[in-house]
């Protein structure tokens, strides 16, 4: 398993959409469909992965104190399944359910969103604001595994001043984690794509 970087988004950048199944009710759902007016955190994900597990109980708690403020959150998984099985649909979805995910877990069989996001790592975290403009991308919080409890005070910290209504400090950091496990036949298509 490697451990890589995120690369960051652009500020200002569009959010790319994504019509994806999520794993939990199997039904197919669009970034245009399920975004917020107010802020829409999109975070790469997969089951394995341990800085994943590390912050998973912390993001459940901030997801589900944000969204009765209107944000929304959608997670996403990208890894190849022939090679991590762990991450197959059914695995997501029972990972989903253990965690009580308060949000859509979707599946990216073709590692398009991936692509398009250019994400890196999971968890890879990124934050639009009304306009579905990035506002923050980058790292839950400063904590790693082993390494002090999550608190998730850079997404917090972000989601704060977007719905304050004030600008998002432009001070971000890359997220570190396990690399998203792409498909063998993906390589040069996403060597093209970045």
């Amino acid at each position: 398993m490697a451990f890589v970087l995120s690369s960051m988004m652009e500020p200002g950048t569009k959010a790319p959409n994504f019509r994806l199944r999520d794993t939990v009710s199997n039904n197919f759902m669009s970034l245009c469909d399920i975004k917020s007016d107010i802020a829409t955190v999109i975070v790469f994900l997969c089951n394995h992965c341990p800085f994943v597990q590390h912050i998973n109980p912390k993001l459940v708690e901030i997801a589900n104190k944000y969204q009765e403020l209107g944000v929304k959150f959608i997670a996403i998984s990208s890894n190849d399944v022939e090679q991590s099985p762990k991450d197959a649909p059914v695995f997501m979805k029972q990972i989903a359910e253990y965690h009580s995910y308060p949000f859509p877990y979707l599946y990216d069989e073709h590692q398009n969103a991936a692509l398009t996001y250019e994400a890196q790592s999971t968890p890879d975290f990124f934050v639009f604001d009304h306009n579905m403009e990035c506002a923050y991308s980058g790292r839950f919080d400063m904590t790693r595994p082993c390494i002090a409890k999550a608190t998730g005070q850079d997404l917090c910290n972000a989601l704060d001043s977007l719905i304050e209504g004030k600008e998002v400090d432009s001070n971000q950091y890359p997220s570190m984690g396990s690399s998203i496990i792409w498909k063998k036949s993906y390589l040069n298509k996403k060597n093209d794509f970045l």
